[in-house]
C-alpha cells in the first residue's frame, strides 16, 4: 500500500472510530441528542473522504458531488451539535445559507463552468465561514467551564485552516487544472493532516464536555432529595456554606429559616405514607418557588426543611417565613380529603459577624422548638447572638 493511500485512509478511519464512540455514548445518554448529531457527523465524513480517493461507477463528477454532499451534511451536524451542547439556539438559517451557498457554487464549477481550483476554494470557504459562525455563537457562552473556550479557539483555528491555508497553498502551488496529481499535491496532504488533527482535538473536547455533563448529573443526584426535588442535607450544607462565604466576603446580611411540618406522623398514620409523600413534595415545591435561585432550599430531615436567604436580615426572613406559613396552611393538597389542613412551624435566625452554618442552624432550631412548643403553625425568631471567643492579649511589659 502506497503512502498516498495510507494518508487517504487516515481520516475515514479516525472519523468512523469517533462516530461510533459518540453513537455508543448516545445509546447510554438518550436525553442528550447532540451526541447523536456528533456521531452522524463523523460517520458521514468517512465516506466523504473515501469518495475523494475512490471513484464510483457513476463517474468522477457525481462521485465528487456525493463526497461533498457528505462533507456538507457532516459539517451541518457537527456545528449544530456544538452550538446545541452549550444551550445556544442553533442558527439553522445561517448554517443553511453558508453550506448551501458553498455546495451550489461547487455544482456550478463542476457542471456549468468546470474549474477544480474554484471548487476547492468555494467548498473550503464555505466550511471556513461555518466554523467562524460556530465561533461567534460560542463567544457569548459563559460559565460552562473550560470546554467552550477550547472549542471557541478550535472553531477559530478551523476557520483559519479552511480559509487561510487554502488560499496560501492555492497561491503557492495552484491552480489545479485537473485531478491528475491533485491527491499528491501539498494542498491535499495539508488538508488531510490538518483535518485529522482538528477532528481529534474537537472530538476530545466534546468527549470531555460529555464526561463533565455526566459528572454534574451524578453530583446533582447525590445532592438532591428524590422525593422533594430540592437539596438533601449534604447538598444544602455545601450550598449554604458557599453562600455564607460569599456573603461574608461582600458584607451582605444572611438569614436562615428552619421549617417543620406539624403533626406529620399523625397525618401519615391517618392517610398513609403516599399522602405524606405528597405533603412533603407540595411543601418543597412552595419553598423552591419562594426561594428562587439566589438562596438555598433543602430537605434536611424527614419533615424538616431549611432555607438560607442571602441579602436578608431578621425582619426580611421573618416576613418570608410568615408568607410561607400563611400560604401553605391556607391551601389544599391534592390527594388529601377536603378540609384537611396541614400546617408548619418555623424558626428564623440572622447571621451575626462571621458565624458559621452549624451555630446558625442551632439558633434557628432553638427558635423552631419554641414555635412547636407554643402551639405550632407559627414563626419564632432567635434574638440571641453567638458567643464570641476572646483571645487574651499579653500584658505589656515595661
Amino acid at each position: 500500500m502506497d503512502t498516498g493511500l495510507l494518508i487517504a485512509l487516515l481520516n475515514p478511519t479516525i472519523a468512523l472510530a469517533l462516530g461510533a464512540a459518540f453513537l455508543v455514548l448516545f445509546s447510554y445518554q438518550r436525553h442528550r441528542p447532540y451526541l447523536a448529531a456528533l456521531g452522524a457527523s463523523y460517520c458521514l465524513s468517512a465516506p466523504g473522504f473515501l469518495l475523494q480517493y475512490f471513484t464510483l461507477p457513476i463517474g468522477v463528477a457525481l462521485t465528487k458531488l456525493t463526497s461533498n454532499i457528505c462533507f456538507t451534511i457532516a459539517a451541518c451536524c457537527l456545528s449544530s451539535a456544538i452550538v446545541a451542547r452549550y444551550g445556544r439556539r442553533v442558527p439553522y438559517v445561517g448554517i443553511g445559507i453558508v453550506t448551501g451557498g458553498g455546495l451550489a457554487a461547487f455544482i456550478w464549477f463542476m457542471f456549468v463552468q468546470p474549474d477544480l481550483t474554484w471548487r476547492v476554494l468555494v467548498m473550503n470557504f464555505g466550511f471556513g465561514a461555518l466554523s467562524l459562525l460556530v465561533a461567534a455563537e460560542l463567544r457569548t457562552v459563559r460559565n460552562n467551564g473550560p470546554t467552550e473556550k477550547i472549542l471557541f479557539a478550535l472553531s477559530l483555528l478551523s476557520g483559519l485552516n479552511f480559509i487561510v491555508r487554502t488560499l496560501v497553498v492555492v497561491i503557492a502551488h495552484g491552480p489545479f487544472p485537473s485531478y491528475d496529481g491533485f491527491y499528491g499535491s501539498s494542498y491535499w496532504t495539508t488538508a488531510l493532516l490538518s483535518h485529522a488533527l482538528l477532528s481529534l482535538l474537537i472530538a476530545l473536547c466534546l468527549f470531555t464536555a460529555a464526561a463533565l455533563d455526566v459528572m454534574r448529573a451524578l453530583k446533582a443526584e447525590t445532592h438532591t432529595d428524590p422525593l422533594s426535588g430540592i437539596l438533601n442535607r449534604r447538598g444544602f450544607e455545601e450550598r449554604a456554606t458557599l453562600l455564607l462565604d460569599q456573603c461574608g466576603k461582600a458584607g451582605f446580611p444572611v438569614a436562615l429559616m428552619l421549617a417543620d411540618l406539624d403533626h406529620f406522623k399523625a397525618l401519615n398514620d391517618r392517610h398513609g405514607h403516599e399522602a405524606g409523600d405528597r405533603v412533603i413534595a407540595d411543601f418543597a415545591s412552595k419553598l423552591r418557588s419562594a426561594t428562587g435561585a439566589r438562596g438555598a432550599a433543602g430537605r434536611i430531615g424527614g419533615e424538616e426543611f431549611a432555607v438560607l436567604l442571602p441579602l436578608s436580615d431578621l425582619g426580611a426572613a421573618r416576613l418570608f417565613a410568615e408568607a410561607i406559613r400563611s400560604f401553605y396552611s391556607a391551601g389544599a393538597i391534592d390527594g388529601l380529603p377536603p378540609g384537611t389542613r396541614v400546617t408548619a412551624s418555623f424558626g428564623v435566625a440572622a447571621r451575626t459577624g462571621r458565624e458559621g452554618l452549624m451555630p446558625l442552624m442551632r439558633r434557628a432550631d432553638e427558635a423552631l422548638y419554641k414555635a412547636k412548643k407554643n402551639g405550632r403553625d407559627s414563626v419564632r425568631l432567635s434574638y440571641e447572638r453567638p458567643e464570641k471567643t476572646f483571645v487574651a492579649e499579653p500584658l505589656a511589659v515595661g
